[in-house]
């Protein structure tokens, strides 16, 4: 997997170096339609436009959701929800048990809150045709997922004992980060190739 991670990476800087030289080629030979990103254009716009390029709602999804998944797997709640959950159950500790139950009643409760803002008449995250796509609630999705999320985690880690102290739970916040680094690494580059085949060559 990390080979597979390491050509990747290497595969997609060769693959941006190999079309800023294309890029100034075919502009070179005057093909129309075509822009050189060694250019004074080409790079005012790859230094003005950078951080443009880099936001997007795609990075703020990675961000949350990598932040979710760590806190569920550090809690203690995702290894418990294996396939085999239900052989496993009665190895559970009774404070385990407890706090999965609890969990569930806040998954309960926290779905309710979620219904009451979306699916009930001239609800607050509809929009002001009354859709629900799109809508606040449709461009909330995945920070309303990953907060649940980190919600559920929290109850369950502290329940259970998994956290002893609430800085574990918080420190449990950046574990994912940690995690899916290489996934950020790909998304950088990726998305400056995406952009930069766009410069060139519309």
């Amino acid at each position: 997997m990390k080979r597979l991670y390491n050509n990747l990476v290497v595969g997609l800087a060769v693959t941006q170096l190999l079309l800023v030289l294309l890029s100034w080629l075919l502009s070179a030979s005057m093909t129309e339609g075509v822009r050189s990103m060694l250019s004074s254009e080409g790079v005012r716009w790859f230094f003005g436009s950078l951080v443009a390029v880099l936001s997007s709602s795609l990075l703020v999804w990675l961000l949350l959701l990598s932040i979710a998944v760590g806190c569920l797997w550090q809690s203690g709640l995702l290894p418990s929800l294996t396939p085999h959950f239900f052989s496993l159950r009665s190895s559970l500790t009774y404070r385990q048990r407890i706090a999965l139950r609890t969990s569930l009643v806040v998954v309960v409760l926290y779905v309710a809150v979620i219904l009451t803002l979306t699916a009930v008449p001239h609800a607050v995250l509809l929009s002001a045709t009354g859709q629900l796509f799109p809508s606040a609630f449709s461009r909330a999705l995945v920070p309303i997922l990953a907060f649940g999320l980190c919600l559920i985690a929290f109850v369950y880690g502290l329940m259970s004992g998994r956290f002893e102290t609430l800085g574990d739970a918080i420190a449990s916040l950046s574990f994912g980060i940690a995690k899916a680094a290489p996934l950020f690494i790909l998304y950088i580059l990726l998305m400056l190739l995406y952009q930069s085949v766009r410069f060139v060559f519309l």
